[in-house]
């Protein structure tokens, strides 16, 4: 056997393993072992705290609804925002930031991190950060990946680019079609506790048309709901976290 044919022969065996270890994030999608075992990475904070968060935009649609009711309540939240999108809005990404709302980045578009290599991944990453950097004059310091699915690449060009992971400890289903206000209010308030990290969509830009519709609905009683439960609701960073 060649030199040649050996190298190929045994980097055929190791990609098995490689595989496994690009895909062992991917554990940290199971929301009940999430929450218990990585409370940093759920976004856990202090217990009589809400952080409320927001995925997928900014869209000129339907995210300046969100801006008003959010001012309306005097609440400020985090939003993860897609390069993709911020770059088509860029004024609407100085609206979020002026209001004292929290930007973190979503990717660049909203692909499975754990399909991509770890080359495809600082590139996407970079040029998101880059992107909200420009346009608010701040560069983001918090990430989440789109579908909540974290891989070694993700984590590693996270680290690199001065980025923490966060993802949430409840949501709204608030993606699909058959998403209604009650539904996603019930949903959310099911799983809701002090502490807790609260994931909705500004945007249906990778959900069901009309999808943010829903979340908008929910979002009155949402803030009732925090309220009466004696929890306040904000960014991430008024979070005490990570704790």
């Amino acid at each position: 056997m060649t030199t040649a044919r050996m190298l190929r022969t045994a980097a055929l065996a190791a990609l098995p393993a490689l595989a496994a270890a690009h895909a062992a994030p991917v554990v940290s999608t199971l929301g009940p072992l999430r929450n218990r075992a990585m409370p940093r990475l759920s976004g856990r904070g202090r217990p009589d705290h809400v952080a409320l968060t927001f995925d997928d935009g900014p869209d000129p649609r339907s995210t300046p609804h969100f801006l008003r009711l959010l001012d309306e309540r005097g609440v400020r939240a985090t939003f993860f925002l897609l390069g993709s999108e911020a770059d088509r809005a860029p004024g609407l990404v100085g609206e979020i930031a002026a209001a004292g709302h929290e930007i973190g980045i979503h990717g660049w578009l909203h692909r499975p991190l754990l399909l991509r290599g770890p080359r495809a991944t600082y590139a996407d990453l970079t040029r998101a950060q880059d992107t909200v950097a420009a346009l608010t004059g701040r560069k983001p310091t918090l990430f989440r990946p789109p579908y909540g699915v974290m891989s070694t690449a993700a984590h590693l060009t996270a680290r690199r680019l001065g980025l923490t992971p966060v993802l949430w400890t409840c949501w709204g289903e608030d993606w699909t079609a058959r998403a209604t206000p009650q539904s996603v209010h019930r949903t959310v308030t099911a799983d809701l506790d002090g502490g807790g990290t609260i994931l909705l969509h500004d945007s249906d830009c990778t959900s069901a048309p009309g999808a943010w519709r829903s979340a908008l609905g929910a979002l009155p009683r949402i803030l009732d709901t925090c309220e009466e439960r004696g929890y306040g609701v904000g960014r991430l960073r008024d979070h005490g976290w990570p704790l």
